[in-house]
């Protein structure tokens, strides 16, 4: 029963759409109307306003990390992880939003660095690197929900975290399948660009 009320409480924490309900609030209108439609940070950034998109940012990773260390510390270990990936699945299929949500990127890592630190910070490394390397905030997660289960078995030596890690890697990569055509085709906008200069640059 512990883990069932993880599952529900994680993922009603994770469904918590604050990027739609930041942008309602400044008076930008319904943020799936612009860009890429998503409800994350990433998307905000293109309405122009960086501190919005900062907040986003931090209430989608901490809606994950806050998850798991309460269930973790109240319950257990199991109930922390239940309860963190359930936030995940809240944000990326919100019951408020008829189940359209985000990517679950932000989300993800506030939960890998809640469940096991070593992880959480080594996706969150890669993430950082990859993004200042290649300025492509999809490419840099995927590249990152990689390193975190090698991070979880290898360095950290925690399977539970690991498993958990690599049913996030899967769902995560699932949500990307747009994203990762444009990658291919080279049309993938990077971060803080918007749609239409993306598409204008990969004309020129």
């Amino acid at each position: 029963m512990s883990l069932q009320i993880a599952t529900l409480c994680g993922y009603l924490l994770g469904s918590i759409p604050f990027g739609l309900v930041l942008t309602r609030m400044a008076g930008l209108g319904d943020i799936r109307k612009i860009g890429s439609g998503n409800i994350g940070a990433t998307n905000v950034l293109r309405t122009g306003n960086k501190f919005l998109a900062f907040l986003t940012l931090v209430g989608d990773v901490g809606k994950g990390a806050a998850a798991a260390l309460l269930f973790t510390h109240f319950v257990s270990a199991e109930a922390g992880i239940f309860a963190g990936g359930a936030a995940v699945i809240g944000h990326m299929f919100p019951v408020w939003l008829r189940f359209k949500g985000g990517k679950g990127v932000a989300t993800t890592l506030g939960t890998l660095v809640a469940v096991n630190w070593i992880m959480g910070l080594v996706a969150a490394a890669t993430w950082l690197v990859m993004a200042l390397i290649f300025r492509i905030s999809s490419l840099s997660a995927l590249i990152a929900m990689i390193a975190a289960p090698i991070a979880a078995f290898l360095i950290a030596n925690d399977p539970g975290a690991g498993w958990l890690a690599i049913f996030l890697a899967v769902i995560v990569w699932g949500a990307h399948h747009s994203n990762i055509r444009r990658l291919i085709k080279g049309e993938e906008p990077k971060i803080g660009q918007k749609k239409k200069e993306a598409a204008a640059a990969s004309e020129e």
